[in-house]
């Protein structure tokens, strides 16, 4: 399975970007996708997870009711609309997909076998 991230960019604090998960599989039917980052100097952290199937979602703290991951099912693709972008949230933006990951699991990185190349994005104050 291979993923494709895009979407990232340079934005102001306070602006938004959209990113998206592509597969080369054509659905995500079965599988719990995540959104992961990682900031320079950092390590790699959770920032949301959807499961296809069931539209179950998950979110860190430090995104909730700002960030929103969502499937669409159109484009075959898991998407993440980030609002009220903070300096904070810059960092390189990975998503992350596995059919076997239990609902405990989704914010573990260890839990996903399929990485994409990552997406950067910036966010200036």
């Amino acid at each position: 399975v291979q993923l494709q991230a895009s979407g990232g960019g340079l934005v102001q604090a306070g602006g938004s970007l959209r990113l998206s998960c592509a597969t080369s599989e054509h659905t995500f039917r079965r599988y719990v996708v995540g959104w992961f980052r990682q900031a320079l100097g950092k390590e790699r952290e959770f920032v949301a997870g959807l499961r296809w199937n069931s539209g179950f979602t998950s979110y860190e703290d430090s995104v909730k009711g700002r960030f929103t991951i969502s499937k669409n099912s159109a484009k075959n693709t898991v998407d993440l609309q980030m609002n009220s972008l903070k300096p904070e949230d810059t960092a390189v933006y990975y998503c992350a997909a596995d059919q076997n990951v239990i609902q405990s699991s989704i914010p573990d990185s260890r839990a996903y076998d399929h990485w994409g190349q990552g997406t950067l994005v910036t966010v200036s104050s």
